[in-house]
């Protein structure tokens, strides 16, 4: 329901569930019985950490909840994941939605010294 509110591919409900069950850490911002909000940690057990899918329903954006979580997430990897060693926290941004994650201390790519990042969907044409 969240990804398909931000126009977002749909996953099976299998796929999804397979998903949030190897997630590491999970944080839902909820409106009574209704989730408006979420993101999940995906770690390697080691120095690499990616926060996939900060969602904020439209009609709940603006509100607060999407820095709520992101702190929450921070949090979570400062203090849990880290446990004051280095780790590589990477995440991909929406468009134009850079800024919301520099006040988190993210870096846009490219840099001087990094590649623009890449990514791809296979099997969509399923």
């Amino acid at each position: 329901m969240l990804r398909k509110a931000v126009n977002w591919i749909t996953l099976e409900e299998e796929q999804a569930s397979r998903g949030i069950k190897n997630t590491y850490y999970l944080v839902a911002a909820v409106d009574g019985d209704k989730t408006v909000g979420m993101a999940r940690v995906i770690s390697d057990g080691g120095y690499v950490v990616y926060i996939a899918d900060v969602i904020v329903i439209p009609e709940y954006q603006g509100k607060g909840i999407g820095r709520f979580i992101m702190e929450d997430v921070m949090k979570y990897i400062y203090e849990v994941i880290s446990n004051g060693a280095p780790v590589m926290v990477n995440l991909m941004s929406a468009s134009n939605r850079e800024s919301f994650y520099e006040q988190f201390g993210f870096v846009k790519r490219p840099t001087s010294d990094t590649g623009a990042g890449m990514f791809q969907w296979v099997n969509l044409d399923k």
